[in-house]
């Protein structure tokens, strides 16, 4: 097998694709360039209001402080609404909507660029950033509008049309918790949220993981009791790597929920936004980290059936790399959940894989290789092969190399990267074994004798029991310098080269017993001078064999150029083998 393209050269290839966003990141074009020159050059606003998401955190911050002077500075107020009490009214309003049913998106989802998400399907002026109810149940989108402050600098508030919607609304009825608490945890505040909120999330925190336990627990002892499969491998394993990251997802999604039906405060939810956002994260890291344990030890126990070490190696390779994966994912979605920028450290992780890749190319290559050996098997150890221009068993299939004992029985190693791009021949694969030979007779032998050899060794063929019967033959090829010649061909059917040996040697046994029998003899292969006299050819039994190919010809019997399917069904099987006098056929016959 020759690939067309090195092996290295793709994974490099990949490598490249996956780090491009990075690299983009870290020397993006030149427009980009000019944007984010012109960002550093606008000066920080004392509030917060240069992007969305700290238009958001300001606002957040300003009502659990109850500074409502504060966070009207982070609305854009329609005409007609001048005074500090209607301002404050509003707001008001809007902190109460948002605690009823209301939400805002995680800290996270919201932009942290000065320009805002513009690729986000609206104006590239405005922001979503949640949504409210009324007490009709209509769904009221909440935006963000960017807008310029007196020295000409951009910020973002929310937008005039989100405040005059808000201020139409009617919010008399109080949240459901504030229905549902007493006074005495009301007084209390902390964060700007009544102490008595802050136990309900705790208890609402482990009353959800008990529920979500209990669910669980329940489905998989309908599961065990229900179906057989789950009580036992590979099901049951599937199901206790599920069992803890469902759990902590269930348990996130039930928080949330109740959290938001009992109308909790949009200050509390918030900060409890970034926890419940990070647990949901642990839950899919506890996942994949679980299934690749699951998947590793699946593999590996199958590589150990097949007796293939080098597999084994390979998956345990595997196995920690996606652990190294998954930890890194994990690291950089939580840190981008809590809202930390992690865009720097993307482009320096990406320019870091292009140089280990280049660095480290040649490892890269047979590791590649290896990785190539073991899914498409080629090979296997104890195979007899040739390589490129190396013959011999395979000893070992490495990470890194390969081993090849050779007939000489010296030790080849070979690295993987050159071995999975170079030609492979198997011989260990072969379904049956080839027998050729030519076998080169005497001028002196005539037409009739020809015909004798023909048809006789044609019968040893067919009449042997470990001949393919297609495509069996023998053929009068040509008349050679000294010789005249008749070819062999047929496949044998042979467990191993020893076996093909031992079938071999008993046809050509076979065959010079017919060339006996026809009264000719074998050529020598080059020229002879005689000196003295030798038997020479048997008259008699030259006569005997033109004698029976004349037979043939009057009763139309003459199997030339070829048997009949009569004639050959009648041969099949006829001779013995091993043949009489073989001290195996004795251990047969005693069997």
């Amino acid at each position: 097998m020759k690939p067309t393209i090195p092996i290295n050269k793709v994974f490099i290839i990949f490598l490249l694709l996956l780090s491009g966003s990075s690299i983009q990141a870290q020397f993006p074009l030149s427009t980009n360039q000019d944007k984010e020159q012109e960002t550093e050059k606008i000066p920080d606003d004392p509030l917060g209001r240069r992007t969305p998401r700290g238009t958001v955190n300001g606002f957040i911050d300003a009502m659990a402080g109850l500074n409502y002077n504060r966070a009207a500075r982070f609305l854009n107020f329609p005409v007609g609404i001048s005074t500090q009490e209607e301002k404050e009214k509003i707001i008001q309003i809007l902190q109460r909507l948002f605690d009823q049913k209301g939400n805002i998106e995680p800290y996270y989802a919201i932009s942290n660029k000065p320009s805002g998400e513009i690729d986000d399907g609206i104006n590239e002026d405005l922001e979503k950033i949640g949504s409210v109810k009324s007490e009709d149940g209509e769904k009221i989108d909440i935006f963000l509008e960017k807008y310029d402050d007196e020295e000409g600098y951009p910020i973002w508030l929310f937008s005039d049309e989100t405040t005059r919607a808000i201020s139409t609304l009617n919010t008399a009825n109080p949240a459901l918790i504030d229905q549902i608490l007493p006074d005495s945890f009301k007084k209390y505040l902390w964060g700007g949220v009544p102490a008595g909120q802050w136990i309900i999330a705790l208890v609402l925190l482990a009353l959800s993981y008990f529920i979500s336990l209990l669910i669980v627990s329940i489905i998989i002892f309908l599961l065990r009791k229900l179906w057989k499969k789950a009580r036992h491998s590979p099901v049951s394993g599937i199901i206790t790597t599920l069992k803890l990251p469902v759990k902590l997802y269930l348990a996130v999604w039930i928080f949330v929920s109740l959290s938001r039906n009992l109308e909790l405060s949009i200050i509390l939810r918030q900060k409890f936004s970034a926890i419940t956002i990070t647990v949901g994260i642990a839950a899919i890291l506890i996942l994949l980290w679980r299934l690749s344990d699951f998947i590793g030890k699946i593999t590996q126990e199958k590589m150990v059936l097949r007796g293939n070490p080098a597999g084994v190696s390979i998956v345990l390779f595997l196995q920690r790399a996606a652990k190294i994966a998954i930890v890194a994912f994990g690291i950089i979605a939580i840190l981008g959940a809590v809202g930390i920028d992690v865009t720097t450290g993307l482009a320096a992780l990406g320019i870091g894989g292009i140089a280990l890749a280049l660095g480290a190319q040649k490892t890269i290559e047979n590791f590649v290789g290896s990785v190539t050996l073991i899914a498409d098997r080629p090979i296997r150890v104890g195979d007899f092969c040739k390589v490129g221009e190396v013959t011999g068993h395979i000893e070992k299939i490495g990470i890194r190399s390969t081993r090849i004992r050779t007939l000489d029985r010296t030790v080849v190693t070979i690295p993987n990267g050159a071995f999975s791009s170079d030609t492979i021949e198997n011989y260990a694969h072969r379904d049956r074994f080839r027998f050729v030979s030519v076998l080169n007779f005497r001028y002196e032998t005539s037409s009739d004798q020809l015909r004798f050899l023909l048809t006789e060794l044609r019968k040893v063929l067919y009449a042997h029991p470990k001949v393919y019967e297609e495509p069996a033959r023998i053929r009068f090829i040509g008349f050679g310098a000294h010789s005249l010649d008749l070819e062999v061909f047929a496949y044998l059917d042979a467990r191993n080269y020893d076996e093909f040996l031992e079938i071999r040697e008993d046809l050509m046994l076979r065959m010079m017993e017919v060339v006996d029998r026809s009264g000719t003899d074998f050529a020598f292969p080059s020229q002879t001078i005689y000196f003295g006299k030798d038997k020479g050819l048997s008259k008699e039994k030259s006569a005997e064999a033109e004698a029976e190919v004349e037979n043939w010809k009057k009763e139309w019997e003459m199997p030339l150029p070829q048997f009949t399917r009569e004639q050959i069904d009648a041969l099949r099987n006829k001779s013995s083998y091993p043949p009489e006098g073989s001290s195996t056929g004795i251990e047969k016959s005693k069997t």
